[in-house]
């Protein structure tokens, strides 16, 4: 029997994202387990011929990108979903695949929910597949939610009562 504790929902902010945190807001409120809700920043990787080349961000780009993610953590639950026994925010910087499953391994975590883009054939083997590959590293289950509705061609994501 799985005991759930602790779930990690993460969010790049994303409508598409919003949804498997609401999900994992529902769980956490079924289960009575606490949510821990994570944002990822991404370095900014040298891409040109000669890295030396590369400006050099000032410091306070570092800062004022974590601050603003810290403000939108705090707005980012919408407050007709369920609400969990309690919320804790975290934001980290690096590779969102690591940065999750560093998360998931420093912590209790005992589910992570997370979105899944459902992209397949050239854009899969192009951009890859953090939801993928966080399953494959995770210390812990996963579970991926997506928007059937947004994937299909034309069709708008229609959300019901």
């Amino acid at each position: 029997m799985i005991d759930i504790r602790l779930i990690l929902a993460t969010t790049d902010f994303s409508e598409h994202s919003a949804l498997a945190v609401q999900a994992a807001c529902q769980l956490s409120a079924r289960l009575g387990a606490e949510l821990h809700l994570l944002h990822v920043l991404s370095e900014i990787i040298p891409a040109g011929p000669d890295p030396l080349l590369t400006p050099i961000l000032p410091a306070e780009y570092y800062t004022d990108a974590e601050e603003k993610a810290r403000e939108t953590l705090e707005r980012f639950l919408d407050p007709t979903w369920s609400q969990p026994r309690s919320v804790s925010r975290f934001v980290r910087w690096g590779s969102p695949v690591e940065a999750i499953v560093d998360h998931a391994r420093d912590h209790p975590v005992d589910l992570i929910v997370i979105a899944s883009h459902g992209r397949t054939g050239l854009k899969h083997a192009l951009l890859g597949s953090v939801a993928e590959r966080i399953v494959r590293e995770s210390p812990c289950p996963v579970l991926t939610i997506r928007d059937r509705d947004r994937d299909r061609v034309g069709s708008p994501a229609v959300s019901t009562p």
